[in-house]
């Protein structure tokens, strides 16, 4: 499974999110325009994979879709191996010096609840989140910070 997909997921835990939004800005009399992986009422959030130096690129992209929106700069990095690699050993610093929120992301917590969604029955409210609140699938995928404030800081 791809970054894509899997950015898509990730977004679908999310009440009220949406996958790849675009955001345009003016650059040099040219209409150009930045693509968010996942975007909610307060963050902009970028997905990386582990075991790729592109995986620096998120905290980058996710700065500038800040800077664009007014919303809380977040980077996902997907661990598809189990373990902290090197890329996600530089991210943790890095997106702490910048003022990014880091979540450290297991594929496989992912993917498994994205599967059993219709297990836990779905939520009332479209806004309602659907992440992993306790347990071994909280402590592997933590995106409770995206679910406890939804008010822009940046």
């Amino acid at each position: 499974m791809g970054e894509v997909e899997l950015a898509a997921l990730l977004c679908a835990f999310l009440g009220g999110s949406q996958a790849e939004t675009r955001h345009y800005f003016d650059s040099y009399e040219m209409k150009r325009h930045i693509r968010v992986d996942c975007e909610t009422d307060g963050h902009v959030i970028e997905v990386g994979l582990d075991g790729t130096p592109s995986a620096r690129d998120s905290v980058h992209q996710a700065l500038f879709a800040a800077h664009l929106t007014g919303k809380e700069p977040v980077v996902v990095l997907i661990d598809r191996d189990g373990y902290v690699g090197r890329f996600e050993h530089e991210m943790r610093p890095v997106t702490k010096a910048a003022g990014v929120t880091y979540i450290r992301c297991a594929q496989d917590v992912i993917v498994r609840w994205a599967a059993t969604s219709g297990l836990r029955g779905a939520p009332r409210d479209p806004r309602a989140d659907d992440i992993p609140q306790a347990g071994n699938s909280a402590a592997r995928c933590d995106l409770r910070p995206l679910a406890q404030d939804r008010t822009p800081r940046f």
